[in-house]
């Protein structure tokens, strides 16, 4: 067992020197300041990220897919349809102007309702179907991206950048407020996923397997999709879409750490996201410059690791 723990160290220790690095690069002034301007900054990376990954592994678990992350519900298409619809109802000043709690609280409770709600009616009857559940999903984040395009080309130039501007993830400005928020909703869904890690392992196995090992596992889904669901939509809310982060992180945390047990790969995907997240930014920060925006490159990459899985699977 030495050896996937011996790997958890290593990525925990680059996660560490990631966090240490965008701390202390090009840092000209003491201590003290430069915690005061890049401390929330940092505490936001390390909010979103364990988020992310966290979640896309369970997602992953309970669909038996390593392809899918919980994105493919809808979070991010409802998010950027709400952006769109308050830019042509209210205008891009709106957008910006509009009270940051309200905003927030309305686009989580919105995202998490939406994903509640369908799966309490797949779920209420004798029927429990999770697939029919995630294509149902899927049908509606393509209608949500066709509704927000159809917006889009009626706003004007002004107002068509303010939305495009939002469908990245931005880090910058933060308020400390909706982060401390967000980071006490969010520890409590992380608990429990991690609860649940041996529940999960079981699930691995397949339903009738887990539920002789003695998982109810309609239940176990129903808690895990709520836990996902939150998980997904405080980032969002918080920060914009990451689509592929998610993918990528949890599909490098089953390469890396060499087991398919959770209480492995599930920090090892927090240690992962970690050091994307707070690397990636330290070295575009503070030696590019901001040569270019860190959610487009993880956008990206993550898309790029989303074609090999797809090639990967067809000459299976």
């Amino acid at each position: 067992m030495s050896y996937p723990i011996n790997r958890l160290m290593l990525a925990c220790l680059l996660a560490i020197a990631g966090a240490v690095a965008f701390l202390a690069m090009n840092r000209v002034v003491g201590w003290s300041l430069t915690w005061q301007f890049r401390s929330d900054k940092l505490l936001t990376m390390l909010v979103v990220a364990p988020c992310i990954a966290m979640s896309t592994v369970a997602f992953q678990t309970i669909t038996f897919n390593r392809i899918l992350t919980p994105s493919v519900m809808g979070f991010d298409a409802l998010y950027m349809l709400l952006q769109a619809l308050v830019v042509a109802l209210l205008g891009s000043v709106a957008l910006s102007d509009m009270n940051p709690y309200l905003k927030w609280a309305g686009e989580i409770l919105l995202m998490v309702a939406m994903v509640t709600l369908l799966f309490r009616w797949l779920f209420g009857g004798k029927r429990r179907d999770l697939f029919l559940m995630i294509l149902i999903g899927i049908i509606f984040g393509i209608l949500f991206r066709s509704a927000t395009d159809l917006i889009m080309r009626i706003l004007d130039p002004v107002e068509y950048a303010a939305v495009l501007d939002a469908s990245f993830a931005s880090f910058n400005q933060v308020n400390k407020d909706l982060l401390l928020a967000s980071m006490v909703i969010c520890i409590v869904p992380m608990l429990a996923l991690w609860r649940w890690r041996h529940r999960f392992d079981a699930m691995l196995l397949g339903r009738d397997q887990a539920i002789n090992l003695g998982v109810d596992y309609n239940r176990q889904v129903t808690k895990t999709l709520i836990c996902i669901a939150i998980l997904v939509a405080v980032p969002t809310a918080l920060v914009g879409p990451i689509t592929f982060f998610g993918l990528l992180v949890a599909n490098l945390a089953y390469q890396f750490s060499g087991t398919h047990k959770h209480a492995y790969v599930m920090p090892m995907a927090v240690a992962i996201s970690v050091t994307f997240l707070v690397g990636g930014q330290a070295v575009l920060e503070h030696v590019f410059n901001y040569g270019s925006a860190l959610a487009i490159i993880i956008e990206f990459l993550g898309g790029l690791v989303f074609i090999l899985l797809i090639l990967q699977r067809g000459k299976r």
